[in-house]
Order: C-alpha cells, then structure tokens, then sequence
C-alpha cells in the first residue's frame, strides 16, 4: 500500500471549479484550505468567502450538507502561503492560462512540503508544459488532475502523468479519488482536451456539422440527440446553453489551436450563428438566453433562418421514433443507414463520423478503448461510450459502411480507419480492452482499491460472477460469496415493496439465520426502494377489499419488525432513492451503509398517507428512549416536520440531520464499494456476538398535550394558505401516532401499541377519497398531487 496520506488538501483558485472541488473534499471530511488573491480592503480573503457564500446558492448544490460550507478555511497569497507546508495535496485551479498558472507554481514552490502532491485541475493544458517551471525535485509529484463540472455529481476525474511523476504517486491519487472522493479515475495521455472532452466536443461538432448539412432545427436535434440514443436530457444544443456557449467557443478555439494536424481540423471552429450569439451576450443558461431561451413558461429555441426565437416544437419522426425503440442495436444501426428520412441519415452521419474519429485517434490519447468509454460515460453521462456501441451495433459490419463513407467522400475525414480496426472483432472482451498503442487487449486496474468493488461498472460484454443462490422467486433473490453474509435484492421495478417482496424477506431472514452470519439488503441497481407498491393498494381500496388492504399493512409492520429482530444483524445498503416503506426499512436494520448520493425520505403524504410500515412507530421509540433534556416533544419535533413536509434529503448526510439516519450509520462516497462495506459491517457485527435489541416495553410519549402543541403549529400553517384541509387532516394523525394516541403525557406504551395506532389511522386515511385521488395522481404522473 501507498505510503501517502492526504489529512490535509489545499485548492488553489476559488472560481467555480475551484471552490466546488475545495466543497467536495470538505464533504469527504478532509481539511481543506481554499486559496484565492487577496481582496483590497480590510478583508483579504472577501473573494474567497464570497465563493464559499455562493457554494449554497448554486443548483444542484456542491455542498452534501449546508454545514460543510464551515469546514473550508479561506487563505490568500499574500498572507497564508506558509499554510500550504501542512498540506498532502495542493490542486491548482486557475483559469486556463498557461503563463498564470506557471506564474503561481513559482510563487508556491517554497511552501511546498517534500512528500506533498502538487497538481493541476486543468481541463486540457499541457501538463509536461507546466511542469517546466517546477523544481526537478517536484516533478515526480505532479500531474494533472481533471474534475468534470460539477465535482460533487460526476463521476469522472481523469488523472494525467507528466513525463517523471512517480508511480506510487498516481495509485495513492487514484485510491484516494476513487474511495474517499467517490470518482471514476481514467488515466489519459497528456494530449490536447485529454480524454473526455476531445471525444465530448468533437461529438458537439460532428452534431454542428450535420445539423446544417441536413438543414435541421436545433430543437429536433435535441430530441433526437438524448434520451432516445442513450444520453442525457440535455442533449446537444441545451447542454451547450449549460456549459456556456463563450466557454464551447474556447474549447474549440483550443482545439484548433492546438491540433493543426488533426485531419478534421477544418471543422474545428465556432459557426457563425454561434459567434453571433456570443458577441450579442447570449451565452445560454448563465445569461437567461442561447440557442434556447424560457418566454413566460413557454421554451423558445433559435431559428437561424428567420434569424430570431421561436416558440420550440421539436418532433421526431414516426418511422425515426420506431428505429430508435429497437432494443437491437445491429438492426437499430441497420435501419438508420438504411432510411432514407433526414433524421435517420443525420444520425447516421453523427454516429459514423464519431466512431471514425474515436477509431483514429484511440492509440494518441488513450492506454485502451477502456478509458475512451468510461471518460464519455462518467464526464458526459452517455449510457454507453461510443466504441461500446459501435461494437453493440456489430463492429466488422459498422466498419466496413464507415469505410465505404469514406470512399465515396461523404464522412467529415478522408482519413482511412487504422488497420487495427479490422484485424479485430471488439474493442472490449473477455481479457479487458483494446489498446491500439500496444495491439494487444489490457486488463483492468490492479490497484487494491478496486478489490472493493464487487460489482464495478461494466463495460459491454463483461459478466461478474452473480454469487450462489441461497433462494429466489418472483419477486426476491438471496445469494452469497462464500464468505458468511448473505446479500438480499429485490426484483420489482424501481424495487417496490408489495406482497411479494414482504413475504420474501420475511423468507430470507428465516434463511439467513440459519446459513449466514449476517444478511445485507442491497440492490444492483438504483433506487434501493421507491416505496410500496401503490398500484396493488389503490386496487384493493377500489374494490372495496379493506381487510385485505389492513392485512397488508400488518404485514409491511411484521415485516419491518423482523428485520429489527433477527438473530442475525441486517444492514441496509442504501443508494440512490428510499423512500416511503424503503426509508422505514432501512430505519428498522441493525445499521445502514448509505451512499453519499442517497435520498431518504418518508413521503406517504404525498399519496395521502402516512407512513406505516412501523416508521412512526421507529421514531416515537427512539425519540421516547433517549429524549433531548428529557422532553419527548421537542425531540419529535423534527421528525414531525420532516414526515409532515414529506421532505427528502439531499444527501445521505442530510438525512442524519433530518434524522432518517443515526449517527451511528456509514456513508460511503463510492457506490460501488456499497456493498464491499455493508458486507464488513455485517461481518464485523456479527463477529462482536451480535444480538437484536429488547423489545422496548415502557415507551414514554408526548400524549395528547403533544397533539395539541402540532396542532396548533398546523393551523397557523393552514390559515396562511401552506397546507390544505386534508394535508391538516394527513398531519394531525401523523401527530397522533408520534404522540402515542389521546393518552396523558408521559403515559407509557409499548411497540404494538405505536403499530396498532399506525394501522388505524393509515386506513383511515386510505379509506378517503382525496387520498385515493392522490395515489390515482401518482400513478399517473409520477408527481404528487395538493388537493
């Protein structure tokens, strides 16, 4: 292992980049000092502080809790040089001028500790380039370390070595950015653009070119150009707006300044209609208008022709619409080379034009087509990188149409596709990826921090060994590693929780306390759980089945009280959304391991509800046990207002200070090490002679003096016009159940009690219509409804 620790990191430049990294790294914990000039006046670090100030105001937020804002140290140039001694890591992220950043390596260079790493967030600068200023000594603790905008949410960083930096250098960077900071690490050759974004912007200009060659609207192109292909919403033009269309300007202009050989070189350029709205200041989201702008609710796009906005109308055609729907990705490709429609020609051409050029350029830029793919996936959010799904469309018949382009003059390059392309049938197999610098296929990393990734994001073609069954039906599977812990996941879409999964894991427990030391609640993919199955309730609330909807409620809370009293500890491995019964039952497991990207929330007043899978009944006990100063309605008071507000958190952070979490849970920044430290709790439990908690028997509550003082809270809300009647009527039973029913303050009562209170007034509820009209809206349009 890497002798290297970073206690401490410092981030020099306090601009966007800058002070998002310096958030992300405090959400990790680490100490971090935040370095900007020194502001006149009497206040040197005011440009610092006030990045900081601006971090809670920026949408989505970089800080996983508004607190960690406090955890960054602001510092200039002028005074707190010296701190820099104490730091491990030292990122550079000044605006992209290489006589600027040069400059300030001179000026730090005698602050910097002997054993410290020194790189630079650059986005594509030449990282041997700005090496030269350094001490020799220096360099073999340099590189360049890319962030993709923003820091928090995307997975990327691309981690570029200079010509000396150290090998034990790059795998302590690599095992810190991938376990502490959550990251994807692509290594990329010191190129112009690296990796990502000169695959991403030549993709952006292959769509330019084709959009006026086939005289399309950029609307329609957007909507060809997402979803619907496997990208983001945002797609081509919107995601211009976004980044801002002065910065695609100068990355393009970087292109074309720096790649005079490239063979597509002539494309490299801003259009006009570009540099129009460039030099008119409409420069996309950050101006309020670009190629798209919002008029009154209504989206607007630009029309280059008329040379003005007009009201957005994007459409795909029909018989396009249907050959983007095939599941088949050789007879989709087939089929769009075939049409003879614009809109298909046009996505063939973006297609062809993309590959040729990921083709011809993989060995300059790249160990392997690995790196290629993940840099596009993790940086661009694409489903698949563009060799995958070249290879997914059959790469020995893609190759040869691209060839025949080229021949007959129609793709943007007359370059012919290396040789390598056909002496192989994939650049992804079964002994790793395609590196066309080396012709042979290279594994993945052996770096030990990888080992803790059961089930890593897998490139096209790769199979993880899926463990050995311990039981499966149709709506549960149980399996393990041989190593002692079962791993439990559900099989319904968005993992819902109805009758079947009830009764499988009640199933699984039975099994695992025979065969396992622990059990862990984990799902492959996203969300943990979007709740209970709501079509099955509302179902039975039609037809009138009331004893049926009573009998699954007893069984959602028999279910949640079974996880909470195996013999053996449960732990919740929870990523992504938990919401409703999927909150309640990771509240009801021994611990939760979150990811940092987790949204818990109990959301049933959305639908009309309250929770019931024993969610109220789990907080009326903790708060009743362990009261703050003794008084048991202040202590349910933020729990109250989380459940009545429906609130979500937004990070696995948050939902600790909203108290869906314990202090005693982990949070883990990598997903993909969820389940490698579930396991290890779930071990570690069970190894300390792990035993279920006592049935509480004597739980104090807050009674019908507790009621009251929410109630009161709640007409004051009503009379303002914040809630409606029946969010009034939803909230007060919330109240009376966390209260303990109409009982005398302090009266003790037991689990039942709490479970037997959740069960009368959520049938109650069910049993109404605006909250059978709220689910019926739910199912509908996936949002809630305020009636």
């Amino acid at each position: 292992m890497s002798v290297y620790r970073f206690k401490k990191a410092a981030v020099l430049g306090a601009g966007v980049m800058g002070a998002q990294i310096a958030a992300h790294l405090a959400n990790a914990g680490v100490p971090v000092l935040l370095f900007d000039l020194p502001a006149e006046g009497a206040d040197k670090n005011a440009i610092v502080n006030k990045a900081v100030a601006n971090l809670g105001k920026l949408s989505p937020t970089p800080l996983a809790l508004k607190s960690v804002a406090q955890q960054i140290v602001p510092a200039n140039y002028d005074e707190n040089l010296e701190s820099l001694r104490d730091c491990d890591l030292i990122i550079e992220a000044i605006a992209e001028r290489l006589d600027w950043k040069k400059a300030l390596y001179a000026k730090i260079l005698p602050f910097v500790a002997p054993t410290a790493i020194l790189a630079s967030n650059t986005s594509g600068l030449s990282i041997n380039a700005l090496a030269e200023v350094l001490d020799e000594s220096l360099h073999h603790r340099f590189c360049g370390l890319h962030f993709f905008n923003p820091p928090r949410y995307m997975h990327l960083v691309e981690l570029i070595p200079c010509a000396r930096t150290d090998e034990p250098v790059l795998t302590a960077l690599e095992t810190f950015l991938t376990s502490t900071l959550g990251k994807g690490v692509v290594y990329a050759k010191d190129t112009p653009n690296f990796i990502g974004n000169r695959i991403g912007v030549f993709s952006i200009l292959s769509i330019l070119h084709h959009t006026a060659q086939f005289k399309m609207g950029f609307d329609d192109v957007d909507a060809l150009t997402g979803p619907l292909i496997g990208r983001p919403k945002s797609a081509t033009y919107r995601t211009c707006d976004v980044v801002g269309l002065d910065t695609m300007a100068h990355v393009i202009k970087t292109m074309a300044d720096t790649l005079p050989a490239d063979p597509w070189h002539t494309y490299f350029k801003t259009p006009e209609f570009l540099q129009r709205l460039i030099d008119a200041k409409a420069l996309g989201q950050k101006t309020g208008a670009g190629i798209f702008k919002k008029v009154g609710k209504d989206i607007h796009v630009l029309d280059v022709a008329a040379g003005d906005y007009r009201p957005s109308a994007a459409q795909v055609a029909p018989e396009v619409l249907a050959i983007l729907k095939d599941k088949n990705p050789q007879s989709k490709f087939k089929a769009l080379r075939a049409s003879a429609h614009p809109q298909a020609q046009f996505l063939w051409a973006c297609f062809r034009d993309l590959f040729h050029y990921c083709a011809f350029h993989l060995g300059d830029i790249a160990a392997s087509a690995r790196e290629l793919d993940f840099a596009i996936r993790w940086g661009y959010g694409w489903q698949m990188g563009p060799l995958e799904t070249w290879q997914a469309a059959d790469w020995k018949q893609i190759a040869a149409w691209i060839a025949e382009d080229i021949a007959a003059g129609k793709a943007m390059s007359s370059a012919a596709l290396p040789a390598w392309v056909d002496a192989i049938a994939g650049v992804h197999g079964p002994d790793g990826s395609y590196s066309a610098a080396e012709d042979r296929f290279l594994p993945r990393s052996g770096n030990p921090v990888y080992a803790r990734q059961r089930f890593p994001d897998p490139l096209l073609g790769e199979r993880f060994a899926p463990g050995e069954t311990a039981y499966e039906d149709d709506s549960v599977r149980l399996w393990h590693d041989g190593d002692g812990i079962g791993v439990l996941s559900f099989k319904s879409k968005m993992n819902t929780i109805g009758d079947g999964v009830l009764a499988g894991v009640q199933k699984a427990i039975d099994i695992a306390e025979r065969q396992f030391q622990g059990l862990v609640i984990w799902q492959s993919k996203e969300p943990f759980s979007a709740g209970a199955d709501l079509a099955g309730a509302l179902a039975s609330l039609q037809e009138g089945r009331i004893d049926d909807f009573r009998a699954m409620i007893a069984q959602f809370q028999a279910t949640s009280q079974r996880i909470k009293y195996a013999q053996i500890p449960v732990v919740a491995a929870v990523r992504g959304m938990a919401l409703g019964g999927g909150c309640e039952f990771q509240m009801h497991a021994a611990r939760s391991v979150f990811a940092l990207e987790s949204y818990i929330g109990l959301v049933e007043v959305g639908v009309g509800l309250l929770p019931a899978g024993g969610g109220l009944k789990e907080i009326a006990v903790r708060v009743g046990m362990n009261p703050p100063n003794g008084d048991v309605h202040a202590g349910l008071k933020p729990y109250f207002e989380a459940v009545a507000m429906a609130k979500v958190s937004g990070s696995a952070l948050e939902a600790k200070e909203l108290k869906l979490a314990r202090e005693s849970d982990v949070v883990v920044f990598n997903a993909y090490e969820l389940l490698h430290v579930a396991k290890a709790q779930a071990r570690a439990m069970a190894e300390s002679a792990y035993r279920p908690p006592m049935p509480p028997k004597a739980v104090p509550v807050a009674g019908r003096i507790g009621i009251a003082t929410f109630k009161m809270m709640l007409v004051n809300m009503q009379a303002g016009g914040f809630i409606s009647e029946h969010d009034m009527e939803i909230a007060t039973r919330i109240a009376t159940v966390l209260c303990g029913g109409d009982v005398d303050r302090g009266t003790l009562v037991d689990e039942d009690w709490l479970l037997a209170l959740e069960r009368e007034h959520f049938v109650a509820l069910a049993q109404m219509p605006k909250t059978q009209e709220r689910i019926a809206h739910m199912l509908k349009t996936g949002k809630p409804l305020r009636n």
